[in-house]
């Protein structure tokens, strides 16, 4: 690249990388606290939570990116264009083209890092993080009981415990079982542990007692017992199917959702159309760039500011957004309208296009009207 070149793409670079830096630990810091109860339920450690919500970093990039790239395009033309380089690169001769090239570079660089992230890390990463949510909340392993509060292992089951010790063991258990709606039982011991066997929950528990009264009579019966052990029947990971969703699933599965098992005929076209999203909204990114290079860089240098111009390219981008967001809406439920997902993407660049090189043209046709008009009002 040219010096010039060179100093524009430091410039937008730089802007790029702080941008995507500050909404991505917005975004993340957002997102984790949904994730804050694993820690104080589950037991989760912080280096294990880190991970867990780092997981979707790649999933916030796909959305991050486009915006980043518009925000920092507009704001660095912007301020170019009130600090006069503009009006200066144009004097020496720079064509609108020559003087996007470096924001143009800029987002193909970005689309190629969209194509990645949609192809491969997006749905890898969020396979990952869904797999171990799955087994977090449904594995008996990763489940801690906390103390002094009362635990609801499935819909049925509550149990308290006094204290946990370092190796597992609880101290103070009462076990309250509803399973049996006419025949609740109610179990207190002194010690136990909560145990997973053949995916199911055990609780074992050591001198206590088992209290039932009995629907029919009204009658009060405690039993003692020396070790007892109580099966809890709750859903867990070992017994239960997960469905993929289809941020987790690789394009060509997508493309074909009758190969993914268990997934219903109705969800066909939402999988099909987030499957074409994937192939396309990487232009996005290009739309966008090529919006505010329109509008920031088209016509004539103005004391007064650039808000409108802004404002404008503002504008002009959110309504890409929402009227990307919903075509694919209608193409999921009709899937005949998925060309217009393609054209209301990929319309936009050739129109950008053509107006960024026709306008520069229309303004030196107009500004030499005016000096002759100029000339003849001289004579």
């Amino acid at each position: 690249m040219k010096s010039l070149d060179r100093y524009l793409f430091r410039q937008l670079f730089a802007g790029f990388v702080l941008v995507a830096l500050a909404l991505v630990c917005v975004l993340w810091l957002t997102q984790s606290l949904r994730f804050v109860e694993l820690i104080v339920n589950r037991g989760l450690g912080i280096g294990m939570f880190v991970y867990f919500t780092a997981l979707l970093l790649p999933n916030f990039l796909t959305i991050i990116l486009p915006i980043a790239l518009f925000a920092v395009v507009t704001f660095t033309y912007s301020r170019l264009n009130m600090d006069r380089e503009l009006p200066v690169m144009r004097a020496c001769g720079m064509s609108n083209w020559a003087i996007a090239r470096p924001a143009l570079i800029l987002t193909a660089c970005v689309m190629m890092a969209s194509y990645a992230l949609n192809l491969y890390l997006v749905p890898k990463s969020y396979q990952l993080f869904r797999e171990l949510q799955w087994e977090l909340r449904n594995s008996m392993s990763h489940l801690l009981l906390r103390e002094g509060a009362f635990n609801e292992l499935g819909s049925n089951v509550t149990v308290y415990v006094r204290e946990r010790t370092q190796e597992g063991q609880l101290l103070g258990i009462l076990v309250h079982d509803e399973t049996d709606a006419e025949r609740p039982v109610t179990l207190m011991a002194q010690r136990g542990a909560l145990i997973e066997v053949d995916g199911s929950a055990r609780v074992i528990m050591f001198k206590g007692n088992r209290q039932v009264v009995e629907p029919t009579t009204g009658k009060f019966s405690m039993l003692y017992f020396d070790r007892y052990t109580h099966d809890v029947p709750i859903k867990t990971a070992a017994n239960v199917q997960r469905t993929p969703e289809a941020r987790e699933l690789m394009v060509p599965e997508l493309l074909n959702p009758e190969t993914t098992p268990g997934l219903p005929a109705h969800d066909f076209g939402k999988h099909i159309v987030e499957g074409h999203q994937r192939l396309i909204s990487p232009f996005l990114s290009l739309s966008n760039a090529l919006a505010a290079l329109m509008f920031l860089t088209a016509g004539q240098f103005s004391r007064r500011g650039q808000a409108k111009r802004v404002l404008l390219a503002i504008t002009g981008v959110i309504l890409l957004q929402v009227a990307s967001l919903g075509l694919a809406n209608m193409a999921a439920k009709n899937l005949s309208l998925l060309p217009l997902l393609y054209i209301g993407t990929l319309l936009p660049i050739p129109v950008c296009s053509f107006f960024m090189a026709w306008h520069p043209k229309r303004s030196a046709k107009k500004e030499a009207r005016e000096l002759e008009f100029a000339a003849q009002n001289r004579a």
